[in-house]
């Protein structure tokens, strides 16, 4: 189907995904970064800004996300936005990621089958969209959709695979030279053993791939294949309960911002054997690209202003060496920003390990004394 078909809406928010692709691409076109289209640190925040407009202009918003952002969305949906309470309606357009019968990554298998029920539970109409859905049927749909909105209720639609389409592809690219995989690797180096924690997406998958090159087993690294923006909460767990060992975390500029209260947290706590960096090409990049805020926002100040008290910024190799052997030299809660380039290798695999299985792997390593 085509995505012009959403011509009809004036305001979108939300946070990217790959399956939406195409609608992301669109919407970076003909909208850019505006008033009518804002990409937001959380779908909770996307809910938020939705409803703000609505109120504003008594429109109806439109809120994309992949379904595993339905769970930041519950608060808001549930307390706000209900017909039972305020009744604003919104177009929810949701990326359908483990779809029963659909192979997909283990993070999204329990997901999917969630999603319609999370949908009813929360009072959304949903109707999906595949591939085959014509112009027609759409306009039925949005006919359909026009009277639940007159009664303050929201809909959904769901989106299958390969559903959506649009003929530009928008490349996204920064100014920085440092790769991220480079960058992955000289933390493995200057962590020497320790335990680390990475963030869902594309370094979780350089990390493990990063071991396998150099023959290890794992077990060191407990691989945060979803719940996209708490990496650096587990670590602190890990940290509080292992002050013996030290953790590095590898969070990245998108999930350091979609839960960003988390450095607060970890700052007041005044652990000194956690290392909390960031990865910031200011990018959705496992995605698709999409820009985050990190470009204009000073993660080290907010870092600094959190409690953390060893703070660090790199942008290439030199200066990434440099602040790793800082860091190294010294116990504290430290914080490092490290500015990388949009994109990765051809070919990046995922993980061939069961995943429960590197959770028992990484639980019997860090137990050891």
């Amino acid at each position: 189907m085509r995505v012009e078909l959403f011509d009809k809406y004036e305001f979108f928010t939300g946070v990217p995904d790959s399956l939406l692709r195409p609608l992301c691409d669109w919407l970076m076109s003909t909208k850019g970064i505006s008033k009518n289209h804002i990409i937001a640190a959380n779908e909770g925040n996307a809910v938020g800004l939705a409803a703000g407009y609505h109120l504003a202009t008594g429109e109806v918003p439109v809120v994309y996300m992949q379904n595993s952002g339905l769970g930041n969305t519950i608060n808001p949906v549930a307390s706000l936005t209900n017909p039972q309470i305020y009744g604003i309606p919104m177009l929810f357009i949701i990326g359908w990621r483990g779809e029963p019968g659909m192979p997909d990554e283990p993070q999204h298998i329990y997901q999917g089958k969630m999603t319609s029920n999370l949908l009813d539970i929360a009072g959304i109409q949903s109707f999906i969209i595949d591939k085959s859905t014509s112009e027609n049927e759409f306009i039925d749909m949005e006919a359909k959709f026009a009277n639940v909105f007159k009664q303050g209720c929201s809909g959904a639609y769901v989106i299958r695979k390969n559903a959506l389409e649009y003929d530009k592809k928008v490349n996204y690219e920064n100014n920085y030279s440092l790769l991220r995989e480079k960058a992955v690797r000289l933390i493995i180096d200057a962590s020497e053993g320790d335990i680390i924690v990475s963030t869902t997406g594309k370094t979780s998958r350089e990390l493990y791939e990063l071991r396998c090159e150099d023959n290890h087993n794992h077990e060191c690294d407990f691989l945060a294949v979803g719940s996209m923006g708490h990496c650096s909460s587990i670590a602190m767990g890990i940290a509080m309960h292992r002050l013996g060992r030290r953790v590095w975390v590898i969070d990245g500029d998108g999930a350091a911002i979609m839960h960003m209260g988390a450095m607060a947290t970890i700052g007041a706590s005044g652990l000194s054997n956690l290392v909390h960096i960031v990865l910031n090409n200011a990018s959705h990049e496992s995605v698709g690209g999409m820009p985050t805020v990190a470009g204009k926002v000073d993660l080290c100040k907010i870092a600094e202003g959190c409690g953390y008290s060893l703070i660090k910024h790199a942008h290439d190799e030199i200066s990434l060496s440099r602040a790793l052997g800082d860091i190294s030299n010294k116990r504290d809660l430290c914080f490092l920003e490290i500015k990388t380039a949009v994109g990765s290798r051809p070919g990046l695999g995922r993980p061939l390990t069961p995943i429960i299985k590197l959770k028992e792997q990484f639980m019997e390593f860090i137990t050891k004394e």
